[in-house]
């Protein structure tokens, strides 16, 4: 199983090296060289409708999975206390599935904030 390592920064450098997931809580964001070695960068939010990171001290986790479906790769994988592991390839049709259900996610969370405001 490959492991990653971790990094908190700043901001991001303009370099990344391979295997390191570099965090930056400033912009609430974590980016990585993609894990199939394809060599593009993954840039993953942290945010309540994105990805939420876990540190426990000694190791990080992203959640939910990390699917690249705009890469040629199409690589799919999850990060659990820096280990990579990898996930089923996901079909054209899973993957539409997926982004309306990620924008429908978005679209509730950002309603019921506005409406949360308004009663303020």
């Amino acid at each position: 199983m490959k492991i990653m390592q971790h990094r908190f920064v700043d901001s991001i450098p303009e370099q990344l090296d391979e295997g390191v997931l570099y965090i930056s809580l400033t912009y609430s964001t974590v980016i990585h060289k993609c894990v199939c070695g394809c060599g593009n960068e993954v840039v993953t939010p942290l945010s309540p409708t994105d990805w939420e990171l876990t540190f426990n001290g000694e190791t990080v986790s992203l959640y939910p999975s990390i699917g690249n479906w705009g890469f040629e790769c199409q690589s799919h994988y999850f990060i659990t206390r820096n280990k990579i592991k990898h996930a089923l390839k996901w079909s054209d049709k899973q993957i539409e599935r997926g982004r309306k259900a990620e924008q429908a996610e978005k679209k509730k969370y950002f309603s019921k904030r506005k409406r949360k405001r308004r009663k303020e």
